[in-house]
């Protein structure tokens, strides 16, 4: 493969790297000298490129010098996009927030328990008095609430102040922080009855405006002709790429049969479109500036789906990637798909650089461009006389393609491989074909109640009958290794030995085997290393879940799970909270305990590695006379006073867990300090973990 063609692969390239090194190592180069670099750069590149003579050597630097360019406006691209650096950003307010004005900028998200919303703050009321700010903060309301109905645009009065994210409590949980961060929102508030007030109604009637009507008229129409909530969750997510009516079973039902990627509008669905497209406007590209013309209208109409779903970032994303191919179509012979990709991803960074770090974009990019080098060669490896056969293995060479390309991510991200991807995209992808075409067809007709009923029944059973598929597959032996771990770098390997793996296959040179084999070296070296130092490490953790007593004694693989019930039964809150901590240190043998207090009359002993521990677990607990022990648990607010427990118990140290209140904590925690007594706060400080 020649490098030289691909002129918009190196330029994308180059700029992500200059984006991803000003994310994760800002203070390499401070952004006066990124920019005196960039002018500089700027400057010899234009000057090489034009008064000096362009003999091939010349022509080689200046390329260079051009891609340094590149680069450093990358690094800068991210600086100037990051909102928390501007000047007036609620970020830097050091006084307190009484109230604030916000104006809505996201439809409304449901929740389990809760709506959410995104808005963007106008100004601040301090001690001061009012004046302007700026800054981006999640909004959560009860399901009381009325603020779905609330438009784009519209302007609220919040009597309460914006909270900063939190960092993550809990080892290796997600960090939400940093994802929200990515998207330039650095606050959240939850929003009480009678916190907020409806200054004025949008005074924007523009295109997002009329984007996000266009979204909820959509959803309303799916609900309005499709009445199962199961069934309607579907549709709404395969057309509109709203996954809020989508039931936890059914989400983990179509990642452990690995159909979870059609549940997010995507390259696969937007590429459906513009395929359908072009079938219908065939006869036009065959007239004189007839393919111009086809692209002319297919961005019309792929703009026009984007516009009905509110134009959600997965969907733009996509629309924008086939935007382009729709344009590099009638350029002709000159253009290739990985420079119209790639082109496609540089605007798309232009416009947010923290797009690099969505999961989304990531997959999105990687699996089209996995279908697009594999997916000819694997079909050809195969002739096929049988239409139906041969349509079996069109759908299984795509498969095969996009996880091979995406097989790194899902590791990384999701920790687990769905064995039978295969046999479930059999159905699931001419499934969401027919979903996605009905979908849009029962929004045209939408109109006409009587036909829109019908389809709605007809694609209500349709898709019943594709989620039941979806379960027999999750049923079936093995559909899902689950638990697996693996570092960033690790991923980075993976990456680096099935793509030389893939050039060795194609070019037939023996230099990729040296990769492949350090690759591989790497790969079990690194694995080797955390097997020593995580997996085989004896540990207790009493974890930080707001309102729960939650402890695990880890060794080995193995754990001893102790919390209350309704912890116990409630399996997001476990997967959240507990289970990232479990895929570091390899944890698969669990032997989990519900805790009873009034059974053990408040109080239990533990000992491990010559350790022991006291858990006093409620007021009803009766110390001995006298007793030594290394540390004390105390839950649901037990103790009347630090005392209670000092005057009989020999300790290093009390651990206050996250099922006592914060007051209770902050007034036990003084207590301990007066006495010079060593405490700690779970809820206050995080999971408290100790090696033994």
């Amino acid at each position: 493969m020649q490098w030289i063609p691909f002129a918009m692969v190196r330029i994308a390239a180059v700029f992500m790297a200059g984006i991803l090194l000003s994310i994760y190592c800002p203070e390499v180069i401070s952004q006066k000298l990124a920019t005196v670099f960039l002018i500089i750069f700027t400057a010899i590149y234009f000057l090489t490129r034009f008064l000096l003579d362009r003999s091939p050597s010349i022509k080689v630097a200046t390329g260079g010098i051009g891609l340094g360019v590149i680069f450093f406006a990358g690094y800068l691209n991210v600086i100037l996009k990051m909102e928390s650096h501007q000047t007036g950003h609620v970020l830097q307010c050091k006084e307190k927030i009484a109230a604030y004005e916000v104006k809505l900028i996201s439809p409304a998200e449901e929740k389990e328990k809760s709506w959410k919303r995104i808005g963007t703050i106008r100004a601040i009321r301090t001690e001061r008095g009012w004046h302007s700010a700026s800054g981006k903060v999640n909004l959560y309301w009860p399901k009381t609430e009325n603020v779905s109905l609330r438009d784009y645009g519209d302007i609220l009065l919040i009597k309460a102040a914006p909270r900063e994210i939190d960092s993550p409590y809990n080892p290796y949980e997600f960090d939400f922080k940093s994802f929200s961060g990515f998207k330039n929102i650095y606050h959240q508030q939850f929003v009480r009855q009678g916190e907020w007030t409806l200054l004025e109604k949008s005074a924007e009637h523009g295109f997002l405006f009329f984007a996000h009507r266009a979204r909820n008229w959509s959803v309303a129409s799916i609900k309005n002709f499709i009445s199962s909530p199961r069934e309607q969750g579907i549709v709404i997510a395969l057309v509109l790429g709203v996954t809020d009516g989508l039931d936890n079973e059914l989400l983990n039902a179509y990642a452990a049969s690995g159909a979870m990627h059609v549940l997010a509008v995507s390259g696969l669905h937007v590429s459906i479109i513009y395929g359908i497209l072009l079938f219908f406007f065939r006869p036009l590209g065959k007239s004189a500036g007839g393919q111009w013309l086809v692209a002319l209208v297919s961005l019309l109409l792929l703009w026009a789906y984007a516009f009905i779903t509110g134009l959600s970032p997965s969907v733009l994303r996509a629309v924008t990637m086939f935007s382009f191919v729709a344009i590099a179509k009638p350029v002709g012979r000159n253009t290739n798909i990985y420079n119209t990709l790639a082109a496609s991803a540089f605007c798309l960074l232009v416009y947010d650089p923290y797009l690099l770090m969505s999961v989304g974009f990531q997959l999105s990019y990687l699996a089209v461009l996995g279908i697009v080098y594999l997916q000819r060669s694997l079909y050809n490896l195969w002739e096929v006389k049988s239409a139906i056969i041969n349509w079996v293995w069109q759908i299984t060479c795509v498969s095969i393609a996009a996880q091979i390309a995406t097989f790194g991510l899902g590791l990384l991200y999701f920790h687990q491989f769905p064995v039978y991807f295969l046999l479930s995209n059999l159905f699931v992808i001419p499934g969401s074909f027919v979903v996605l075409v009905g979908g849009i067809l029962l929004l045209i007709v939408s109109p006409i109640a009587t036909f829109a009923s019908w389809l709605g029944v007809a694609l209500e059973w349709f898709v019943k009958i594709m989620n039941e598929s979806v379960f027999l597959v999750e049923q079936l032996p093995f559909s899902l290794i689950n638990g697996i771990y693996i570092s960033a770098f690790q991923c980075f390997l993976l990456f680096l030995f099935i793509l030389c793996s893939l050039l060795l296959i194609r070019y037939r040179k023996f230099q990729p085997v040296y990769w492949m084999t350090a690759s591989v070296v790497l790969f079990v070296v690194v694995s080797w290393h955390h097997a020593c130092t995580e997996i085989n490490k004896s540990n207790w953790t009493v974890y930080r879940v707001q309102g729960h007593s939650v402890m695990e004694w880890s060794e080995n693989g193995s754990s001893l799970f102790l919390t209350d019930s309704a912890f116990l039964d409630d399996e997001n809150k476990i997967r959240f909270h507990v289970q990232p901590n479990r895929h570091v240190h390899g944890i698969h043998n669990i032997h989990s305990v519900c805790v009873l207090p009034k059974r053990s009359k408040g109080l239990q002993f533990y000992s491990m590695h010559k350790k022991t521990f006291l858990w006093i677990k409620s007021t009803e607990f009766q110390l001995p006379v006298s007793v030594a022990v290394d540390y004390v648990i105390v839950s649901n607010n037990a103790i009347k006073s630090f005392r209670q427990i000092a005057d009989h118990i020999n300790f290093n140290q009390v651990v206050f867990d996250s099922s006592n209140s914060y007051r209770y904590c902050e007034r036990l925690e003084s207590e301990a300090k007066a006495m010079n007594r060593t405490s700690y706060s779970v809820l206050k400080d995080g999971a408290f973990i100790l090696n033994l």
